[in-house]
């Protein structure tokens, strides 16, 4: 059992002294083996910088050491409603895979259930070292009403969208005619409830499922509503070869799978589309050239056998990428899990495809969990990072959880991260913290 952390952590202003590993937003990265931290009271970052620089500024300082404080990780891929289904259906097809597991799951999921599980699961997510989601709902109005209340009541960061979709549905007493209307006016009721409550702390992202379950009138339709309100937009895109084939055929007059989502007019650095892992080199200069970001999520890609995505290629082109869980695609909401994933999987396709572009190093993945992640939600000036004036999202991590042999507590830098990454355990996360507050895990 952990020590619990000393009082006065729970709520700003507090000033912490502790190790600091972070990225910065000038390309580089930070580590101080003895740091001070000082969160105002408005819960933003006020002074970092070493101990042995701190003048007066430590008086009352909370010692956390040997605890590391780092940037709160960013999931930019997560199912809500799906979470009591995960780890279940390794290996299934896509499409399979939804229709067996999925599908039966959302088609239940009310108000009701979605007060049980919300909080349930964004503790999870805290508990994991995540402080910032960005998530699906269900297709119903009043569950995306209760996961947003259930999320502005536990504080962490999230912008959520309710799912649409038109070429099936789950109410079957829906006229056809009907469905496109009702769900663009229940997310626009969702918007000008939730979009930016909290001084932008809770955000609304319209979320047509895919392709394969949108219409292209519907795909206009959301694309047009994120663009009107400022809100964000996601979806799925070309996570599966049965699910390309699948879109070819519903979108005939479509270049290809990115081509249905240009036509839509749904691109743009406000749009967030998840694993891409099957692309064509004009659909990578066409996302590159429109900004549209991603969602790489290598575990649920394994687990589901969809595919190996080029990373390395993706960002040499200049794509914006960061990681997602993709629950319950993929079966855990670590954010570390998705970087020890994700680099496996490039590893692979080194030494059995031929990938010779760099390996990403450890620092290179916990950026992609934390600032990148940010930088994919345009939120990089407030939260990604521990520095002056951001906001204090951060976590607590016990490294020496790591270490395979009891005292071996590595003050390396480089060391730190790889272990963190490939011997994360759930333990190493002691708290989580969301503008200076401590979330409930």
């Amino acid at each position: 059992m952990h020590e619990p952390l000393p009082t006065g952590v729970d709520s700003p202003p507090y000033t912490l002294r502790a190790r600091l590993l972070t990225p910065l937003t000038d390309g580089g990265t930070r580590f101080l083996s003895d740091a001070l931290i000082e969160v105002d009271a408005s819960g933003r970052l006020a002074r970092v910088e070493s101990w042995s620089d701190h003048g007066s500024a430590g008086a009352g300082a909370i010692d956390v050491r040997p605890l590391i404080v780092m940037p709160g990780l960013v999931d930019l891929h997560a199912h809500l409603p799906q979470w009591p289904n995960a780890g279940l259906g390794a290996g299934l097809d896509l499409l399979t895979w939804l229709q067996r597991y999925i599908f039966p799951l959302e088609r239940e999921f009310h108000a009701d259930a979605a007060a049980r599980l919300a909080p349930v699961f964004y503790r999870a997510l805290a508990a994991a070292g995540t402080t910032t989601a960005l998530l699906y709902g269900a297709v119903f109005e009043d569950s995306v009403d209760a996961a947003f209340a259930a999320a502005e009541e536990h504080g962490i960061r999230v912008v959520l969208g309710k799912v649409m979709m038109d070429r099936f549905r789950y109410d079957e007493s829906l006229a056809d005619s009907a469905v496109l209307d009702r769900s663009v006016a229940e997310s626009q009721r969702l918007i000008e409830r939730w979009h930016g409550r909290d001084d932008g702390r809770l955000q609304y992202a319209v979320t047509p499922r895919f392709a394969v379950s949108c219409s292209a009138e519907m795909l206009r339709e959301s694309a047009d509503l994120a663009r009107a309100t400022g809100a964000y937009w996601q979806t799925h895109l070309a996570e599966d070869r049965n699910e390309i084939d699948e879109v070819s055929r519903l979108f005939p007059d479509a270049a290809d799978y990115v081509d249905v989502y240009d036509r839509a007019g749904a691109l743009g650095p406000r749009s967030v589309v998840a694993h891409a892992v099957h692309l064509s080199e004009r659909e990578v200069a066409r996302l590159a050239e429109t900004g549209t970001r991603i969602a790489h999520c290598p575990s649920s890609n394994l687990f589901l056998a969809s595919g190996a995505m080029p990373l390395a290629r993706y960002l040499a082109a200049g794509l914006t990428v960061g990681l997602g869980s993709d629950v319950s695609g993929g079966p855990d909401v670590s954010i570390f899990g998705e970087m020890r994933a994700g680099s496996y999987t490039q590893s692979g396709r080194r030494t059995m495809l031929g990938d010779a572009e760099e390996p990403l190093k450890p620092f290179d993945w916990l950026r992609m969990g934390s600032l990148d992640g940010a930088r994919v939600l345009g939120l990089d000036g407030a939260i990604g990072s521990i520095e002056e004036g951001k906001d204090a999202d951060f976590v607590c991590v016990d490294a020496s959880v790591t270490a395979p042999v009891a005292g071996d507590d590595r003050d390396e830098p480089e060391e730190i991260a790889g272990r963190l990454i490939y011997r994360a355990r759930p333990t190493m996360i002691r708290g989580a913290w969301v503008r200076g507050r401590r979330l409930p895990d």
